[in-house]
């Protein structure tokens, strides 16, 4: 049975601030945790990181069965129309005899999630120092907060955002699990310089504390190991990771549609599956921002609710969620869902926590 404490005659004007959440949660020996979503990344330009704005770019990719089923279900909502496809699918798989409807609409979900990577990296800012160094500083400083306190930080980001912030205010606390082998020990005792592997992950993955929870653009299988790509041959990361894609080569990410499938999806790929099973087992408090726990989100709740419910004996569990709204329209989402969490529900209001500026 959840603890839910949010009154539904509680008003977004009546919320608590950001920091003021902070305060509360700092005088507590147990740790406090980030999740972060679209809404963190639309914060620093929502005209490049909005539905709206990959939406825009498929379009113009000509791509008349895309345009047509966008048409069809009228909305600009990814995962709604990769829901709709998988619902296709299956009718198809009941009526189509010949076999080449299903062909069709597999291909076309195909085309979809290529597209959606070809969005999310041709609208995104070139590199790292495109991001003005008081908002960099800004948004590390409310990272930080977290990594250097025993916190641990999630994402459902795709983009690069987090991982640059991090890298260029050389972070020591952010351990992303990926590390180099070195490749020559014996020569470099004689004196060689040293020579390392590809940047693969595992290496660190008992220290993690940055996670990303749907894939990014960096992170990629090779089908035997998950590799980061890196900034090399005096190229921008977002070039190299293009010319990945060029080879037909695409980036780690999930793009189901409903949560089952987004679930079904993570447990194929060993990174993905500890990324999530590490959320899964969280302890004290968790702060949710940009992030507001959708309809396609009941695999980050079902996490949740095991993290709830482990150690209860020992109270070495999940106590409480602080979830981040926008607007009224938000808060009585959360007032609306706050029964499916086996933990503490509260809110906040998002607009006071100035992650940019």
């Amino acid at each position: 049975m959840a603890k839910n404490n949010i009154s539904f005659d509680l008003k977004f004007d009546d919320l608590s601030s950001y920091q003021s959440v902070l305060m509360k949660l700092n005088s507590r020996v147990t740790p406090k945790h980030l999740i972060m979503g679209n809404g963190f990344s639309m914060a620093y330009d929502h005209k490049i990181f909005s539905y709206n704005a990959l939406y825009d770019f498929i379009e113009k990719l000509e791509d008349s069965t895309l345009f047509k089923l966008f048409e069809v279900i009228n909305t600009k909502n990814f995962e709604l129309v990769m829901r709709q496809l998988d619902n296709f699918i299956e009718i198809a798989k009941a009526f189509d005899n010949t076999g080449s409807m299903i062909e069709a609409l597999e291909h076309s979900n195909q085309r979809l999630q290529e597209s959606l990577i070809e969005a999310v990296s041709s609208l995104h800012p070139e590199h790292v120092f495109e991001v003005p160094n008081n908002e960099s500083q800004s948004c590390y400083n409310f990272l930080d907060e977290y990594l250097s306190n025993g916190g641990k930080v999630f994402s459902t980001n795709y983009d690069l955002l987090l991982y640059w912030i991090l890298m260029r205010n050389n972070s020591k606390k952010s351990i992303d699990g990926f590390g180099h082998e070195l490749l020559n020990p014996v020569e470099m005792s004689k004196g060689d310089d040293p020579v390392y592997d590809d940047l693969l992950w595992g290496k660190y993955k008992d220290e993690q504390t940055v996670f990303y929870l749907h894939g990014t653009l960096p992170i990629f299988d090779t089908g035997t190991e998950i590799e980061k790509e890196i900034y090399r041959d005096s190229k921008y990361l977002l070039t190299n990771i293009k010319e990945r894609m060029h080879r037909k080569e695409y980036p780690v990410f999930v793009t189901a549609g409903n949560g089952t499938e987004k679930l079904n999806q993570i447990y194929h790929n060993r990174y993905l599956t500890f990324c999530y099973e590490s959320l899964s087992k969280i302890t004290g408090s968790l702060i949710s921002f940009g992030f507001n726990f959708g309809e396609y989100d009941e695999h980050i709740i079902e996490a949740l609710n095991k993290a709830a419910k482990r150690g209860a004996q020992s109270g070495d569990k999940l106590f409480s969620v602080y979830i981040g709204v926008y607007s009224e329209g938000d808060l009585e989402h959360i007032k609306n869902i706050q029964h499916k969490f086996d933990c503490k529900v509260n809110v906040y209001n998002a607009q006071t926590a100035n992650i940019w500026r």
